[in-house]
């Protein structure tokens, strides 16, 4: 072995800009960062060929004193925290004083700075072997630049490993955008080889927000949001998150800070993902801008180099918090939410660029922004008219009609004596004189309008103010029963089946001791398992619903929940499974001939049920086409 000696500095600072400098995002990140931390309204930011020769990011911070520009391009040189206790709460991006001493040891850096009191600008550049700093007078405004060329000039063996420039500015950009989302009180400018890519101002009002989240993941993605704001135990959660119809094929579109720092946890991710769980289609993924807000005494920012993971002191409060809100917001989504979304996509903002939504259930609210509500009378667009093989008049509903459609899904379908009952004493009427009667007596539009016609048994069209909804009855129907089912369990509890011959599971000594200290959480999902030895459980009781399931495998599933999360909702996962499946074989099936009244209760059931948008596999239960998409159709108004 050889004689141990010490690294030099460039050395030392090109090992640790291994762990902080993995491509120009990780310069630009740390940059912005730093600027964002000097109080900074305006952050600049001008790259070349990706980052590669060039990245200048400017701010208009309160900037560096001459004094400290030497010790600004050390080694853990910072302003931002002096003792533990500041290390253990962190209110600041950037803490560990390692970024530019990082940045300049692969790479050509000058700073130049001027604070408010000096009455000339000084820069600093890094040279030689032993990085020796550099000062000179220069003129600048109060504030910082900071420019990095070359990006891996001195170590070949890390530039091999950059990408093609598109691909290193694509990093870049999303760099900048979460940057953007995390801080709308600052303005953000994005270059790239001379050309202006973002240019975002301020954004101080909800209104400026949502625009600016609109540049920044999409119009379509803020039309289809639900605005959440939730206060509970010392958290907040407040952001945007996408209706389940809006949702992606991969999780690009996800984007969570902790006190206005973005991160990606695993713990984060479940929470999500469980609050999604019955309201995603197959490996569909949700998009969501979300803000927690909590004590920076109660989570650790100091677990990973580029500061992308944190780690909560109470994690399960957080999970559950997390979870709570979104499930809660996810179920209160109804067919109104809808309806705003597919309204703008349509008509889209008006001049000013939004109109605020009016308020929840108004008539106003389904109707296309810009637009006087439509009368079918007039346009040539008669009621009912154009659909072959319907016959039957549109007619009021009313609650004997909802029971009666219920009776009648176990047996073959309304007696004549019950659909004359429900029929009895009222008149044809059409969707626009039953709206008229509506606003008359005070009552609002129905969200998703009144049923017309049924097309092949399979979809019922309804005709509303903001135009056609078409409802696939079986997926519809599926959600309504799926959900009075859960509510059923909720209130009966989960009754547990003790099992005749008890089964023997062979799992690792963790494993056991994790069983035998959970005995009790475990005992509440219906599982009474029991150790028996070092490495050896015996169940007992399993879930009634659940005797049928593969015993083994879901307390495997349960065990290794407990182990990655500190918590399982396997159990409930799987015991919501089959009522899914129990649901789906106990809706009205394909090819059943429904009354007017019969869907006209079916529609007014889903305004009434949670997650009724989707069924219980994530599938759409109905579709909105605007009248202006009709219109576009036919060419009308050109």
């Amino acid at each position: 072995m050889p004689s141990i000696r010490l690294l030099s500095p460039r050395l030392a600072n090109q090992i640790a800009a291994g762990e902080v400098v993995e491509r120009p995002a990780s310069v630009v990140k740390e940059l912005v960062e730093n600027a964002l931390d000097a109080g900074a309204d305006r952050v600049d930011v001008e790259v070349e060929q990706g980052g590669v020769k060039l990245i200048r990011v400017r701010d208009d911070g309160s900037g560096i004193a001459e004094s400290d520009l030497p010790l600004a391009l050390s080694r853990h040189a910072t302003s931002k925290i002096v003792s533990l206790d500041d290390l253990e709460s962190v209110v600041s991006l950037g803490f560990r004083g390692e970024a530019l001493a990082s940045i300049s040891s692969v790479s050509r850096l000058a700073l130049t700075s001027r604070t408010e009191g000096q009455e000339a600008a000084s820069r600093v550049e890094v040279e030689g072997r032993d990085m020796d700093a550099t000062i000179s007078p220069a003129a600048h405004p109060v504030g910082t630049t900071v420019e990095v060329r070359d990006l891996f000039f001195n170590t070949p063996a890390r530039r091999k490993f950059l990408r093609a420039e598109k691909t290193e500015f694509n990093h870049v950009e999303e760099c900048i955008r979460r940057q953007a989302l995390s801080r709308f009180d600052a303005g953000f400018t994005l270059r790239h080889n001379q050309r202006v890519v973002q240019n975002l101002q301020p954004a101080g009002s909800t209104l400026d927000r949502e625009r600016r989240i609109g540049a920044l993941c999409g119009q379509k993605f803020i039309d289809n949001a639900v605005v959440i704001d939730a206060e509970a135990t010392g958290l907040r959660l407040w952001g945007w998150v996408a209706l389940p119809t809006f949702s992606r094929s991969q999780a690009d579109l996800q984007y969570f800070f902790v006190n206005g720092r973005v991160i990606r946890d695993r713990l984060v991710a479940h929470a999500v993902r469980q609050a999604y769980r019955d309201v995603l289609y197959n490996n569909r993924h949700p998009a969501f801008v979300l803000y927690l807000e909590v004590d920076p005494a109660t989570v650790d920012v100091n677990v990973h180099p580029t500061k992308h993971e944190v780690r909560f002191r109470d994690g399960r409060l957080v999970h559950d918090f997390i979870f709570r809100t979104l499930h809660k917001a996810l179920a209160d989504v109804r067919p109104d939410d809808h309806f705003r979304g597919a309204v703008a996509q349509s008509f889209g903002r008006e001049a000013e660029g939004h109109k605020e939504y009016p308020a929840a259930g108004s008539v106003a609210q389904h109707q296309p922004w810009g637009r006087q509500p439509a009368t079918p009378v007039a346009d040539n667009r008669a009621p009912g008219s154009g659909f072959v093989g319907q016959a039957a008049p549109q007619q009021e509903w009313r609650a004997s009609d909802q029971m009666a459609f219920y009776q009648s899904l176990g047996g073959g379908g309304v007696s004549a004596r019950q659909e004359h009952a429900a029929l009895d004493g009222l008149a044809p009427a059409s969707p626009a004189a039953l709206d008229h009667q509506a606003n008359a007596n005070g009552h609002e539009e129905p969200p998703l309008g009144y049923a017309i016609a049924q097309l092949h048994g399979i979809y019922i069209l309804a005709q509303g103010s903001a135009g056609m909804v078409v409802v696939d009855m079986h997926a519809a129907h599926e959600r309504i029963t799926y959900e009075r089912m859960k509510r059923a369990l909720a209130e009966q509890d989960l009754k547990s089946q003790p099992l005749l011959v008890p089964l023997s599971l062979a799992v690792s000594q963790k494993e056991a001791a994790l069983a035998e200290t959970h005995a009790d959480e475990l005992q509440q999902l219906g599982l009474q398992i029991e150790r028996i030895g070092p490495e050896t459980l015996a169940i007992r009781q399993v879930p009634a619903l659940l005797r049928g399931a593969d015993t083994e495998q879901l307390v495997r599933d349960v065990l290794s929940d407990l182990i990655e999360h500190g918590q399982s909702d396997r159990v409930e996962a799987v015991t919501h499974e089959l009522l899914g499946t129990m649901a789906c074989h106990g809706s009205v099936r394909a090819n059943r001939q429904l009354t007017i009244p019969e869907m006209n209760s079916l529609l007014r059931d889903m305004e009434a049920t949670e997650r009724s948008g989707q069924c219980n596999h994530g599938r759409p239960t109905w579709t909105l086409v605007t009248l202006a998409e009709l219109d576009k159709l036919f060419l009308r108004g050109r």
